[in-house]
């Protein structure tokens, strides 16, 4: 990818599109820093960092010259937008999501593996609460998707390269064609 022409790049999306996924693909082509926001935002045992700590954690990774973040936290996006080049925002229909969320939980908790910290997927409350990844992805699904695309044509915002992908093998393309 040492023709990408962006070194500042934030990665947008519904829950479980394959933001970090795609965020940490990038980052390695381009040899250059990448941050899950969550990895800024949750502290163990899945306490949420206080919005002004979080700006602060933002506003650090982001004073670099290059780097990859994803994520979608309204509260700090006027940080990363307003010093990113670009904008990936992965659009994908909601079956394919919840099928990956699916995927991803069920691995993670199987493995026991460890997010953001000291913290775990907790398969339980992922099938049985208000708490659910799932519930979380359907309930924001359509108000990421109208919020996006207004952000999107924002004129605040004119000055960020936009890539809008509708599935995962658009996504694809334009990446390999960047190899």
């Amino acid at each position: 990818m040492t023709d990408f022409p962006y070194h500042r790049i934030a990665v947008v999306g519904t829950t479980g599109s394959g933001k970090s996924t795609l965020a940490e693909n990038i980052a390695h082509r381009l040899h250059i820093p990448h941050v899950e926001l969550d990895a800024l935002y949750w502290q163990p045992n899945w306490k949420e960092s206080p919005w002004e700590v979080m700006r602060e954690r933002v506003e650090d990774f982001t004073r670099g010259p290059t780097w990859v973040t994803d994520g979608n936290y309204s509260f700090c996006r006027d940080i990363i937008w307003s010093r990113a080049q670009a904008v990936i925002w992965l659009d994908y229909p909601l079956l394919l999501i919840l099928w990956r969320l699916w995927w991803r939980t069920w691995q993670r908790a199987l493995q026991h593996e460890i997010l953001w910290g000291t913290n775990y997927e907790r398969l339980w409350p992922q099938f049985s609460s208000r708490d659910s990844i799932f519930w979380w992805a359907i309930q924001n699904y359509d108000r990421r998707r109208k919020n996006n695309t207004a952000l999107f044509a924002a004129s605040e915002y004119a000055h960020l390269e936009k890539f809008h992908f509708k599935s995962p093998r658009e996504m694809e393309v334009w990446l390999c064609s960047w190899v």
